[in-house]
């Protein structure tokens, strides 16, 4: 374990069991997503750049514009 992640539980120990109990949930449900995120690139891995390479493509061929976030 690093001693960042130790710092961190032995500041947790000192929250009341709710609080403790809900940041436990955050932290599997983080590991969770990460599984299933590393799980989908997996069985995909050329997925990414097969995307990648499309998108270029279209900015290439003029298909893209820039993005203005006042507008989304």
């Amino acid at each position: 374990m690093t001693e960042l992640l130790e710092a961190a539980i032995a500041r947790l120990k000192t929250l009341p069991t709710d609080k403790q109990d809900a940041i436990a949930s955050l932290i599997l449900e983080e590991i969770e997503e990460e599984q299933r995120w590393d799980e989908s690139f997996a069985h995909s891995p050329n997925l990414l750049t097969k995307l990648a390479t499309e998108a270029m493509a279209e900015y290439r061929a003029g298909k893209t514009r820039e993005l203005d976030p006042e507008k989304l």
